[in-house]
């Protein structure tokens, strides 16, 4: 039985937790609030899972964080926030906007489906995730700095992309795409 605990709202974004403890819980919600993005631009409630895995990972609704992860506090937020950003694009972004992305942010491909065999900072969508994390919170505590993570938050200032962003995200309030794709 899925056994939720807690749902967040407002700007912090729409969330429900599976599993955790309150500290690792915290870390969410901390990492969430710093930003300055609107998480809550994601229409739907996320799940949140907070479970061991060998990797964190987002599918459309669904994000998995390892507690040992969230267990290091403060390093742990630019990766909660890459991982809903993630989210950002499953629940919003169309195929023109992945090519718009793609080749402001220099991808290779949008995502794995697109060609598996690409390094992950290669990937748009990656590129898109880790730059939204570090666009929105540049921190020098920040994980998802440009020098911590091969340059893959680095294909466009935090200020040109936050531009790109706003504009994307009127286009959408104008007129929402017909059909998201992964």
């Amino acid at each position: 039985m899925l056994c939720l605990s807690g749902t967040a709202f407002a700007i912090g974004g729409n969330y429900a937790f599976q599993g955790g403890t309150p500290y690792q819980q915290l870390q969410v919600r901390s990492a969430l609030n710093v930003s300055s993005f609107n998480w809550s631009v994601v229409p739907q409630t996320i799940t949140i899972t907070i479970s061991p895995l060998p990797v964190d990972e987002a599918v459309p609704g669904q994000i998995w964080l390892d507690p040992n992860l969230l267990d290091s506090g403060q390093f742990s937020w630019g990766t909660v926030q890459h991982e809903f950003a993630h989210e950002v694009d499953f629940a919003l972004f169309n195929a023109a906007i992945h090519a718009q992305l793609e080749t402001a942010l220099g991808g290779t491909a949008w995502c794995y489906a697109d060609n598996p065999a690409l390094a992950h900072n290669q990937y748009g969508c990656e590129r898109f995730a880790s730059t939204l994390a570090w666009a929105y919170w540049p921190s020098a505590q920040n994980s998802m700095k440009p020098s911590m993570i091969a340059g893959e938050s680095g294909g466009m200032t935090p200020v040109a992309f936050r531009a790109l962003m706003t504009s994307i995200l009127a286009g959408l309030a104008a007129t929402p795409p017909a059909a998201p794709t992964q």
